[in-house]
């Protein structure tokens, strides 16, 4: 594997940070995350298809973006790869074109050819596609031993447009799929939380889909914005530094929810993921010690026997609004766990797409720092 690194900003242009090969024909595959404002611009995309002619090129617009230990605002972070003997296959659609997100996921699941695949990294529009759906779509349609990781799109805190594209523009909507095949390429993942419950825990007595009508009987709005105080003026912007943790029974991992928008007429809350009627859901905060440990120990969970030659990292923007000036620390602790070899970039998203481990399925999360790596043999 063979990887090539850059980075666009306004005032510098585009800057070079790895080239392990200098033919830039040869690369297969880039990925791409940067700014709305910077990738809804016809003219980048162009820039990008003239550095890589033979390449898909996969862009998603995020709430950050992360190369090596950088995170920075209002750039692109563009990697590019090579592969030695694995091979790639892509698919489109756009949740516009279909009747739901778990249509969606299942007809970009069987648009890949299943013999062979090995993984999927899925990137979808955050604002428009519920992310358990998607996902519930794309297990269906997927091998069951198909490793599914990725994320959702991000807009900064403004919540307003996310854009995905594949060999074009990115544009409202889209949701992308990559398919590697092949049995010379290792995957793993890690995905950690690391956020503190508080309060009491509350049942979802009325709930549709992703959202959330009422707990233990009343308005889930007043409820949530009777612990937030001050915050609640803030919504939905400060319900990022207050997600909410939800099981379904006694012996399921819980799940982290975040806030993707309110509804004061009938006193709702949107959220990325959907929130199951009769599932308990308690309040957490941040602790920033251990969101960066989280981040460590997701690091620690993706090892295998060597140490991975490209790792995309996906961590919610609820983590990038708490860690605030020490945000760059959870990168810099997987860089740690790593060391210097490999090529790391990834983004600050509205949602994080992986099991939580081995032997759990793959679910939508918020609020974690998850980890997908690739290594050739």
């Amino acid at each position: 594997m063979k990887i090539h690194q850059k980075q666009f900003t306004s005032g510098q242009g585009w800057k070079t940070l790895r080239n392990d090969d200098p033919e830039m024909s040869n690369y297969s595959l880039v990925i791409g995350f940067g700014s709305t404002a910077l990738l809804q611009k016809a003219e980048i995309y162009d820039e990008i298809r003239n550095f890589f002619p033979n390449a898909k090129i996969l862009l998603n617009t995020t709430s950050g973006e992360i190369i090596d230990t950088q995170v920075n605002d209002d750039t692109i972070s563009l990697t590019a790869i090579r592969f030695e003997k694995t091979k790639i296959k892509s698919a489109v659609v756009n949740i516009k074109d279909l009747h739901n997100s778990e249509n969606a996921g299942y007809e970009l699941a069987i648009s890949l050819d299943p013999i062979g695949l090995k993984n999927v990294l899925v990137l979808s529009d955050g604002q428009l596609v519920n992310g358990s759906e998607l996902v519930e779509g794309l297990l269906k349609g997927l091998p069951e031993d198909t490793i599914l990781t990725g994320g959702l799109a991000g807009d900064g805190t403004r919540f307003q447009s996310t854009l995905v594209g594949l060999d074009e523009k990115p544009k409202e909507g889209n949701i992308v799929a990559i398919g590697f095949y092949g049995n010379s390429l290792s995957v793993t993942y890690g995905s950690v939380g690391g956020w503190d419950s508080f309060g009491p825990e509350r049942m979802i007595t009325r709930s549709k889909g992703n959202i959330l009508y009422e707990l233990d009987g009343k308005p889930a709005l007043e409820i949530y914005k009777m612990y937030l105080g001050d915050y609640s003026k803030e919504l939905p912007g400060s319900g990022l530094l207050f997600p909410l943790c939800i099981r379904t029974s006694e012996n399921d991992d819980p799940i982290v929810r975040t806030i993707l928008s309110v509804n004061e007429e009938d006193k709702s809350l949107t959220f990325a993921g959907n929130m199951p009627e009769g599932a308990y859901a308690q309040l957490m905060k941040a602790n920033m010690d251990r969101l960066i440990e989280g981040a460590s120990n997701a690091a620690q969970n993706s090892l295998n026997k060597n140490n991975p030659e490209l790792a995309i990292l996906i961590s919610c923007v609820g983590r990038k609004l708490v860690l605030n000036q020490r945000i760059e620390e959870e990168v810099e602790v997987v860089r740690a766990v790593y060391g210097e070899n490999t090529a790391i970039t990834g983004f600050y998203s509205y949602g994080e797409i992986s099991p939580s481990s081995k032997f759990t399925k793959c679910e939508l999360h918020n609020q974690t720092m998850t980890i997908t790596t690739f290594s050739e043999k």
